[in-house]
């Protein structure tokens, strides 16, 4: 990570070079003793820009004017946001906790920086130096020294080896010391410093931010120019086109008068209107869902906009065969279809297999046939399939039956989803109780498709204290579904929500090389790789998003190791 220092700069200029710089400047420096700012420009500047920004005002060393001085400046900049404040170990004390004070209440790190412009202190002093910016408040501890030998530069950067990664930022200025700008950040500096230009130069040594960029990166350091459009979610879209399906579609249990009333047979109603889903991109996955959708006897016609008109193509009365159903390489359609395909089925139906191909046909369905059999499925490997857990190719031998079962959802959620997808088709009322659930978000996305498909679904969740305080998913133990039977899908307008699990990759990407705005984005969504924003904000990531377009920003900030909880 680089970081510009600015100086000599009216408010417009500094604005022009945060706007217009080739390459975009990663992270900058504003000395505040040096530019020309009042404290409107310094809260108009430090909350205006995504560019994460350092906010000094030296009073010591090459700095000037009075500590007050430096403070309210400081000051009004951590209240307009900035990223960090760079305060020198010389300030005053009480002006040392007041602006530590007001850093935590407003969420800027503070760096506590020292300076050696007479050349290199001993490695005892350099310690010492160290360990008073750390005690003293330094979330970063900035050490810089005057070198004249390869021996100053090396017993400065020896620093490292008594710091964590991300802790210090160490080097030496001078011609003698011009590497160490660069060699600090293999050893573990969060960023260095470079100038402008070379003219520009706050300190001896320091480089060009062009020159040190073209070093340090090549063309590796990258920006979209324009927002990237994020395709739809699979995990939506997959559910809506499988509901859409679904809609005005009865199962024949028992058959009804007007039915062929044969096995493998079932009904649907006359309907008086279509299901549109729009923001659909093509994938593989969703591919899948639209011919099973076919199979279904569902006529795909194209919309406006990209949308995808779903409507059923029988008339009142007709009735289908449906001996198989072939997923792709979906595993999440293939447990959606398990549950729905035993509730189509009647009674001494024949069974309908599901097929797949590529890398599915490898991955094991772990739990599934247990948790079929406690609502009367049952699940038979096709081919030659090894013992254990069963893998498409299988069948399915239905009917499905409701009931109250307790289950387990250590293996995920996608079959659970597919439950609730298919137990409303069912006479019966049925209670799903599931303890020890995982990906629980993706639960209630199925909840979210089909309550705008007509369908209702209770649900309440378990867990301690905590849990009861704070509502923490991580935290809960158990959730028990009440489904009642008889419900029918109704066809509806669906817009397709783009995917966090792809705008994750793109976020890291600008997070981590540049920068990156994505579109079409729900940051209200129950998705949930949407936690990648919280991942990223935890390791010190810059992001933010446009009010009125909705278009998300990421770019380069100094970056630090996180821990996070991925069960959900």
């Amino acid at each position: 990570m680089i970081c510009v220092t600015i100086q000599n700069k009216p408010l417009e200029e500094i604005a022009g070079v945060l706007e217009n710089s080739v390459p975009s400047i990663q992270m900058a420096e504003i000395r505040l003793d040096r530019c020309p700012l009042d404290e409107g420009d310094i809260a108009e500047l430090f909350s205006g820009f995504d560019t994460p920004l350092v906010a000094t005002c030296r009073v010591a060393g090459d700095g000037s004017g009075t500590w007050e001085e430096s403070e309210a400046k400081l000051q009004a900049a951590i209240e307009a946001g900035a990223a960090f404040i760079d305060l020198e170990i010389e300030a005053p004390k009480e002006v040392g906790k007041r602006l530590r004070r007001s850093c935590s209440e407003f969420g800027t790190r503070m760096i506590r920086s020292a300076h050696f412009f007479d050349g290199t202190p001993s490695l005892d002093s350099l310690r010492d130096t160290a360990e008073k910016c750390r005690k003293f408040g330094g979330e970063i501890i900035k050490i810089a020294v005057s070198a004249c030998s390869e021996d100053d530069v090396a017993r400065v950067l020896s620093l490292y080896d008594e710091y964590e990664e991300g802790r210090l930022v160490a080097f030496a200025m001078g011609a003698a010391g011009r590497e160490s700008r660069l060699e600090c950040l293999r050893l573990g500096a969060p960023f260095t410093y470079a100038a402008l230009s070379e003219a520009e130069a706050a300190a001896p040594g320091q480089w060009a931010y062009s020159r040190m960029t073209e070093t340090l990166y090549g063309r590796s350091f990258g920006e979209s120019p324009a927002p990237l459009q994020m395709p739809a979610s699979k995990s939506f879209a997959q559910r809506a086109i499988i509901a859409a399906a679904l809609a005005d579609w009865q199962p024949v249990q028992p058959c009804q008068p007007g039915t062929s009333g044969q096995p493998g047979h079932f009904c649907h109603s006359e309907r008086s209107e279509e299901s549109h889903l729009s923001g659909c991109t093509p994938c593989g996955d969703t591919d899948a869902a639209l011919k099973v959708a076919e199979e279904l006897r569902v006529i795909l016609k194209p919309a406006p906009g990209a949308a995808l008109s779903l409507s059923e193509g029988l008339p009142k009365g007709g009735a289908k065969d449906l001996s198989s159903l072939h997923v792709g390489e979906s595993g999440l359609l293939t447990r959606l279809l398990i549950p729905i395909v035993a509730a189509l089925q009647s009674l001494g139906s024949q069974p309908i297999e599901i097929t797949g191909e590529g890398t599915l046909l490898n991955r094991t369905l772990k739990g599934a046939t247990e948790i079929m059999a406690r609502f009367g499925t049952v699940l038979r490997p096709l081919g030659e399939q090894s013992t254990g857990d069963i893998k498409v190719p299988l069948s399915v031998q239905g009917p499905l039956l409701p009931g109250k079962v307790d289950i387990s959802g250590k293996d995920g959620s996608q079959l659970i989803s597919g439950l609730l997808m298919a137990l409303p088709l069912l006479q019966g009322d049925s209670v799903i109780h599931v303890h020890d659930p995982k990906s629980i978000p993706y639960m209630f996305i199925t909840l979210d498709v089909l309550k705008k498909f007509g369908i209702r679904i209770g649900s309440e969740m378990e867990g301690d204290e905590e849990f009861m305080e704070t509502q923490d998913w991580s935290l809960c133990t158990g959730i028990t579904f009440k489904i009642k039977g008889g419900q029918r899908y109704k066809p509806a307008n669906f817009a397709v929500e783009g995917d966090w699990s792809v705008a994750a990759n793109f976020l890291v990407a600008g997070s981590v090389f540049g920068k990156v705005r994505l579109k079409g984005l729900d940051t209200t969504s129950l998705q949930a790789d949407i936690s990648i924003m919280d991942i990223l904000m935890d390791a010190g990531a810059s992001l933010s998003q446009e009010e009125e377009t909705g278009i998300i920003t990421a770019q380069r900030a100094p970056l630090r190791a996180f821990d996070t909880d991925l069960n959900n």
